[in-house]
């Protein structure tokens, strides 16, 4: 696992997640869920779990873009299978289709036993960075 790019990311920082890519177009967010992730009613929050699966969805993509190209979310989809009650969460995501100016991806969220707790799928947009306008 090779770590992002070192450039500031405060909500990563401030979820405590990490992440990394594994593989080509292949991406991972951890993160140790704990009271400050967690909803009213003890369960880590569907916003947490979205923040994962948009971050290894966007590691992914950026990893299989030119160096002058980067990403933005298009439409990121989650359904909740199993609530978490905090510990160990990892989001991976693959990209399956690379297209010139849309990526698609798809992933899960597990926890540490191996638990499905959500699915994810996605599209990007592939931004041209010389572009203007």
């Amino acid at each position: 696992m090779t770590n992002e790019p070192a450039h500031a990311f405060p909500l990563a920082d401030f979820l405590e997640m990490v992440t990394g890519v594994t593989g080509p177009g292949v991406a991972m967010a951890r993160l140790n869920a704990g009271p400050k992730h967690l909803n009213p009613h003890g369960t880590v929050h569907g916003a947490v779990l979205f923040a994962m699966a948009d971050t290894a969805m966007g590691a992914a993509t950026m990893n299989v873009l030119e160096s002058k190209q980067l990403c933005a979310s298009i439409d990121v989809q989650l359904r909740f299978c199993k609530p978490a009650f905090g510990g160990e969460l990892v989001a991976t995501t693959t990209v399956v289709q690379q297209g010139k100016r849309v990526i698609q991806l798809q992933g899960d969220i597990r926890d540490s036993g191996g638990s499905l707790i959500a699915l994810a799928s996605g599209s990007f947009a592939v931004i041209d960075r010389t572009r203007e306008g």
